[in-house]
């Protein structure tokens, strides 16, 4: 019987991350419609999209130096500081965003200070996901820990659906009113995501696990001394990330502004999609705690490279039945196999001594590489054609994240409290004995 306390944590964990990446999203939603115009209206069109896509990169510039910093807040202080601390600045800058003077207005100050917030944006995500995670697996049962971390991310595709519902009617706006206002409501709206975030979190109990560990004085030592196999490991398994920033951000763009397709309708693949991942990602992090979390991620690896052809060629030819079918299996069938499984995969590698610092840092280099992944595809080509250049790159991403994971330690049986450490053969009175080392 599970008690209150972790489905609380799972819960705050859901929460949480819908509030805080409805904020993230919008931004990347607005990249890919409306910034190459409001902001960048001096440069071509594909100059200025290809600028617009830039600017959603660079939030994830300042996800490895927030991830330094959070990462020691948290296993310093306590992983409530930064989940609290993280959703006042997203919330904050945000609101920020949609306050912003366009290009028309003030020149290039405005794209100048869009990039500033973009950045805040970025600090505040790279200790959200870790410190949920953390939060949620040290109060996990044993045997259901990817069950229950995995409700993290279920939240953050709450977080995309609710922020590409927002879009929908913003995104039906005539032209000149979009421009001129409409896509400033999503923005202005985290002010109330704030207040419903605080009240959430600021009611959870710090975790058992690290109420009762040695805090260190120094983590990031702690973890480049002992873990910097598993931070290298994590950074490459990460960047799979790339199937969802290709598939919110460049997609949407390329079937948009290259082929003619409706804004409306492609947003309603990334909404159903989403609808149908909040269904798969616990099921599938079920899985995992029965069969293992490598078989389960990837799976959903591989599944990412192959399907990431046919939907690029739907869209490239136009078919809205094709593009629905192929992006709502691709997006919420079998990329929830990663999104279901990797909070799990990726905590259990650290101690509870390090675990939100190795958590933060190897996921949000690996993100930050991700974040990049639209504007790189971008440039291979914006031709209706060039399709196939994005597909091979996002594959040929999604294999090498597969090896990366396919080479650490199947966690799923070990007890929570051994998480971690790392295991040695001594000979004690004449006989190997199996002991564990504590970082």
């Amino acid at each position: 019987m599970t008690g209150p306390m972790p489905r609380k944590a799972a819960l705050a964990a859901w929460i949480g991350s819908a509030l805080e990446y409805y904020d993230f999203f919008i931004y990347g939603t607005a990249a890919a419609l409306v910034f190459n115009k409001v902001f960048f209206p001096a440069y071509a069109s594909a100059t200025g999209t290809l600028l617009a896509l830039a600017t959603f990169g660079v939030g994830y510039l300042a996800r490895p130096v927030g991830a330094v910093i959070l990462g020691h807040i948290g296993d310093r202080f306590g992983r409530k500081r930064v989940l609290v601390f993280t959703l006042l600045l997203m919330g904050i800058t945000t609101f920020c965003v949609g306050c912003l003077p366009t290009y028309g207005q003030v020149g290039l100050l405005a794209p100048v200070l869009l990039v500033v917030l973009r950045l805040l944006q970025g600090l505040s995500a790279a200790g959200e996901q870790a410190g949920a995670n953390s939060m949620s697996l040290e109060h996990a049962p044993e045997h259901r820990r990817a069950f229950f971390t995995s409700f993290t991310l279920s939240g953050t595709q709450a977080g995309q659906i609710l922020a590409t519902a927002i879009f929908l009617p913003v995104a039906a706006l005539p032209q000149e009113q979009l421009l001129a206002w409409g896509w400033r409501l999503p923005f202005w709206g985290s002010a109330l995501v704030v207040i419903v975030g605080l009240v959430v979190r600021r009611t959870l109990a710090e975790t058992p696990v690290f109420q009762r560990i040695e805090v260190a004085k120094l983590p990031i030592a702690v973890l480049f001394r002992d873990h910097w196999t598993d931070v290298l490991r994590v950074v490459v398994a990460a960047t799979i990330a790339s199937v969802s920033t290709i598939f919110t951000v460049y997609a949407l763009s390329y079937a948009v502004n290259t082929i003619g397709l409706a804004s409306s309708s492609m947003l309603w693949v990334g909404v159903l999609a989403n609808v149908v991942a909040l269904v798969a990602i616990p099921l599938l992090a079920g899985l995992a705690d029965r069969v293992g979390r490598k078989p389960v991620f990837v799976a959903g690896c591989v599944g990412c490279g192959v399907l990431i052809f046919p939907y690029l060629w739907s869209i490239s030819i136009g078919s809205y039945p094709l593009v629905f079918a192929v992006g709502i299996l691709l997006f919420g069938v079998v990329y929830s196999g990663v999104n279901g499984v990797w909070p799990a995969l990726y905590g259990e590698m650290f101690s509870a001594k390090v675990r939100l610092s190795g958590m933060a840092i190897g996921t949000q280099i690996g993100f930050a590489i991700a974040g990049f992944a639209p504007s790189v595809v971008a440039a291979i080509g914006t031709a209706k054609q060039d399709w196939l250049g994005v597909a091979i790159f996002t594959a040929g991403v999604c294999l090498v994240a597969a090896a990366a994971a396919a080479s650490a330690p199947e966690t799923h049986r070990v007890p929570t409290s051994e998480l971690g450490f790392r295991r040695r053969t001594e000979p004690m009175t004449g006989s190997p004995q199996s002991s564990v080392a504590r970082p």
